[in-house]
């Protein structure tokens, strides 16, 4: 066997990684950029759900056309991001970021020009094409920063990321409904175009990390062959008869493999020919537990977000008007240019109605006005010829109609553009709340461990949220912290719990495999979020609120399965983060009393916290 010390009997120098390199903190900042711009342009209808149903042509179904913008987003990632996974892995990861980038930037420019020529199709286009490239980012981002950063340092990294990066989302849902309330139609094609012009910036900076990793990359190969250069000028003169007769049996092929603790040329060719779909038959019954936790527990997370601008509204923000109160003209409109004369809305004793400031104003009872009876410089702006409702509701209040909005029903709609408002701030609690956690979150979970306890924490605290938005008139604010919470404790375990249950060979297509599992619950979510809301009498509460509860709590059995599977075999999941190795030379400490060779790094014995070669183990 080599010798494994140098001339003078020290341990030679470890090679160096990118982990190493101060330069993994830009490509942190930039891994952000990319990923903040993302989440702004993904969250861009959920932000406009109000304003988009104005908006668009009206339809009875518009709650199903709304989150089919989801569905046709996740669609493709079903199948897609276990092929962007391997293709990560095959190719680099940098470089599919920069082509999954600029897929995203020409989804949001489709989607955009969708949204400007009021087509459902296109708007479908653009969301599958933006998709087609987004969860494949997700992956490829995961990778690269699995390989520029190491040990306790992996979750930290990916706390930080995900803490910026929803920021995006808290932007977007306090920009976009501004933006939109801002010049009607103009308004909204603008939030849209915001969505591109990001986009386009996240093309940019992937293009800016390629050519860091290619640079940083060269410099660590020529650091390598310059390491390796001195190495054997100090070595003497039996440590070279030694490597002699090693290279000699080499050469002649009949040496042992045991020789070489590496294996020879072939098994690093094995080893690197590529990674394949098949590879998951080799993944473990706890990683396949966590795909499922994530595939439930984001289900009461980001398919809420989707819709909570809805539920604020109907819940706390924009309730309906008393029953008891009319106005006192009820044929005429309550307030604009067309009000004939002040029109007070009266209770049954013809007292002033009591509204408060959660309650949408009064509606007229019926209104009859065409383009025929009206100035022709303002009914040019109307969408409609004739505006004839005998008995008119809030559903047919369309408040990007100047009609509505300056002409008949302006309280109203006044009113409702400032509650979209207000609940797009409320909305973005969760993801405040994460961006703030989840840093701290995941280096303190890399310190004590206990990540499949903190996914069971999680999930109950989820179906708690989610029960007291259905059956309570609480403010929002304490259970949107509460969401909040959860979904930084989940965030912060379930994705470096993902790298940990699988070979590091196969990481690219493990994330790939979770975040496929993860779209088949967007995909199908959305669907039935709009079937319950419609068979509800088109509400949300309290049914869908109950579906979000059901979801967090398959995951917490889920959950409760999954601690007692660790416990069994090793509470390795449940343990402190033993990958801030210590290098020693020639070994790396793996923190349980072995040693493990460096050069052994790619057998990833300290990945996989279930091995699935043990035998007897799950069989």
């Amino acid at each position: 066997m080599l010798s494994s010390l140098n001339n003078n009997g020290a341990p030679p120098r470890p090679i160096r990684k990118k982990s190493s390199l101060r330069s993994r903190w830009l490509v942190l900042v930039l891994i952000c950029i990319v990923m903040t711009g993302s989440y702004y342009t993904y969250d861009i209808p959920a932000a406009l759900h109000q304003q988009l149903g104005d908006y668009m042509p009206p339809s009875s179904n518009y709650e199903t056309h709304f989150n089919l913008l989801y569905t046709v987003y996740s669609v493709p990632n079903v199948v897609l991001p276990l092929f962007g996974g391997t293709f990560v892995d095959r190719h680099g990861a940098p470089l599919c970021l920069t082509v999954f980038a600029l897929i995203t930037f020409v989804g949001a420019t489709v989607l955009s020009i969708g949204v400007a020529n009021q087509s459902w199709k296109v708007m479908y286009l653009g969301r599958f094409v933006f998709g087609l490239g987004m969860e494949s980012l997700c992956v490829a981002q995961s990778t690269i920063l699995s390989d520029w950063f190491d040990g306790r340092e992996v979750a930290l990294a990916m706390g930080i990321r995900r803490g910026i990066s929803v920021l995006g989302k808290v932007w977007n849902n306090i920009m976009s409904p501004i933006v939109a309330n801002d010049g009607s139609r103009g308004g909204i094609e603008s939030s849209f175009l915001i969505g591109a012009v990001l986009t386009c910036t996240n093309v940019v900076a992937a293009g800016m990390l390629l050519v860091l990793d290619n640079n940083a990359t060269k410099r660590l190969e020529r650091g390598e062959a310059l390491q390796s250069m001195t190495d054997a000028l100090l070595e003497d003169e039996e440590v070279m008869e030694e490597i002699a007769v090693a290279a000699s049996r080499r050469g002649g092929g009949g040496g042992d493999r045991e020789e070489n603790p590496q294996g020879g040329g072939e098994m690093d060719q094995n080893k690197k020919s590529g990674v394949h779909v098949t590879d998951m038959g080799k993944f473990t019954p706890i990683f396949w537990l966590l795909t499922l936790s994530c595939l439930m527990v984001y289900g009461c997370i980001l398919p809420f977000n989707n819709v909570s601008s809805g539920i604020l509204l109907e819940r706390d923000f924009f309730t309906p008007s008393p029953t008891d109160c009319g106005l006192e003209y009820s044929d005429e409109c309550s307030a604009g240019y067309l009000q004939q004369e002040k029109n007070n809305a009266l209770d049954p004793n013809g007292d002033t109605c009591s509204i408060v400031p959660t309650q949408a104003p009064v509606l007229p009872s019926s209104v009859n006005h065409s383009v025929a009876d009206t100035d022709a410089e303002r009914s040019d702006e109307w969408e409609q010829d004739e505006y004839v409702y005998s008995s008119l509701t809030s559903k047919h209040v369309d408040c990007g109609d100047s009609f509505w909005v300056d002409g008949c029903t302006s309280d109203y709609c006044s009113k409702q553009n400032a509650a979209t408002e207000h609940a797009g701030k409320i909305m973005s609690i969760p993801f405040l709340v994460a961006a703030l956690l989840s840093p701290l979150l995941g280096h303190m979970v890399d310190r004590i461990g206990r990540r499949a306890q903190i996914i069971v924490f999680s999930s109950s605290l989820l179906v708690i949220v989610h029960l007291t938005m259905a059956l309570s008139t609480l403010s929002p604010i304490a259970p949107l912290i509460g969401q909040g919470i959860a979904y930084s404790l989940f965030s912060a375990v379930i994705w470096p719990s993902v790298s940990l249950t699988v070979p590091k060979q196969n990481t690219g297509t493990a994330f790939g495999v979770v975040t496929s599992m993860q779209n088949m619950g967007m995909a199908l979510f959305p669907l039935a979020i709009a079937a319950i809301f419609n068979s509800n009498g088109r509400r949300y509460l309290p049914n869908v609120e109950f579906f979000f509860a059901a979801c967090a709590a398959v995951g917490l059995v889920v959950g409760l399965v999954m601690n007692c599977l660790d416990s069994r075999y090793g509470n390795k999941l449940n343990a402190v983060t033993t990958r801030q190795l210590e290098v020693t030379g020639h070994f790396i400490k793996a923190g349980n009393n072995e040693e493990v060779s460096d050069l052994e790094d790619e057998d990833d014995m300290y990945y996989s916290p279930i091995n699935p070669s043990e035998e007897g183990v799950f069989s």
